[in-house]
């Protein structure tokens, strides 16, 4: 029987590997896409559901912008629920305050969108925001909510019943000897393969992989269930410890003096890598989270202690009286040791491997994957390349 060839055979269903799906069809390649499981099950459907620009450094904000302008162009074409919310960083604490301040003040004109606010305009932006000692606030109106179960599946389903995309799902490629990708004693070719298994990239070019800066990322989250009486949350929301989380507030005088308070008043929340994000889905469910433990592997079990050190930081910047919690998970995503947001590598000719976004992959996956394509484009043009993707 003739072998099935496809002009790009992508390993890995998540949210990278979709993203370079969608960017290889709309330049008209005939694509397919390979996944071990039923449907993504990993890091990809286990977050927020966030594209947070107003975290990236400034050289990573055409790309989420990019990013972001793409999934509000797919949640019309795929029919999935996006909101354009926009987020709260909350200060409680001088040090806090002088963080907003200094990267306000300091912020590149391009790309960012904020805006300082007082106590009282941070009240009239979200009804859940904690009042008590409240000293103001950074606006930032670039972040946008998807739901992150709803939008995986149906983006897959656009892609296979509009571009045409074929799935093999339940296939987990064992091995990749170009052009031919192998899954037992199936056998498929491609013109180019691009690789994106996420935390699972042992299983390709392991002894590769082992000599790379690439770890492992656990985290924590939980869900609450929407109430009657619940408000909508409005902009997601957020406060202190997410200053010392993301990159673009790395370079502000006044971090260090955060830093250090934090770590004598409440050393639990750097030893498991605490910090925490609010935000809200279509159902009106409450998203929690998170923590961060990294290591080459992690156990698979939930520590409540955690969960407790997450949910009483809640407490500190929004007035929930109760939270009724209805889930909590773990989601595992590998992350670069070496501060880079991306892992872009050539491991044998036609193979490209995409892997390390770390947390930002719903913020940065669709620009990435529009960048990549477009280079490969370049290479096929070249006048020594005699292989039409090579």
């Amino acid at each position: 029987m003739q072998e099935e060839h496809y002009d790009i055979a992508i390993v890995g269903a998540g949210i990278v590997g979709l993203a370079h799906a969608l960017a290889a069809v709309k330049k008209g390649f005939k694509v397919a896409v390979f996944e071990r499981n039923t449907k993504a099950f990993g890091a990809s459907i286990r977050n927020f559901g966030l594209s947070w620009p107003v975290g990236q450094k400034p050289d990573r904000m055409e790309r989420a912008l990019r990013s972001r302008q793409i999934w509000s162009d797919l949640s019309k074409e795929a029919n999935f629920w996006v909101k354009q919310n926009g987020s709260l960083h909350l200060a409680y604490h001088q040090d806090e305050l002088d963080v907003l301040t200094e990267f306000y003040d300091d912020m590149p004109s391009d790309g960012y969108q904020c805006e300082l606010l007082s106590e009282v305009q941070v009240i009239e932006k979200s009804p859940i925001v904690n009042k008590l000692g409240l000293l103001g606030g950074l606006w930032s109106n670039t972040e946008m909510t998807v739901n992150p179960r709803e939008a995986i599946l149906k983006i897959s389903t656009f892609l296979s019943k509009t571009h045409q995309v074929t799935f093999h799902y339940e296939t987990l490629i064992t091995e990749i000897n170009y052009p031919n990708l192998l899954a037992g004693s199936n056998k498929w070719q491609a013109d180019k393969i691009i690789v994106c298994s996420g935390s699972d990239f042992e299983s390709l070019y392991p002894v590769l992989f082992s000599e790379l800066p690439i770890t492992k990322c656990k985290l924590q989250m939980m869900k609450a269930l929407a109430s009657d009486d619940l408000p909508e949350l409005g902009p997601t929301l957020c406060a202190g410890l997410t200053l010392r989380h993301y990159a673009a507030f790395e370079k502000c005088p006044s971090l260090d003096k955060l830093r250090k308070r934090y770590d004598t008043d409440s050393p639990e929340y750097k030893k498991w890598g605490i910090h925490v994000l609010l935000a809200q889905n279509n159902a009106g469910e409450l998203i929690i989270g998170d923590s961060h433990e990294y290591a080459t592997s992690h156990d698979p079990f939930i520590k409540e202690d955690i969960n407790e050190y997450i949910l009483t930081y809640l407490k500190t910047f929004t007035n929930l009286k109760k939270i009724s919690i209805s889930e909590r998970w773990i989601g595992i995503y590998p992350s670069l040791k070496n501060d880079d947001t991306e892992l872009v590598i050539n491991p044998e000719e036609g193979v490209t491997i995409v892997n390390g976004l770390g947390g930002a992959g719903m913020t940065l996956s669709f620009g990435l994957a529009e960048e990549n394509m477009n280079n490969l484009l370049k290479k096929q043009n070249e006048p020594s390349r005699k292989n039409r993707l090579s």
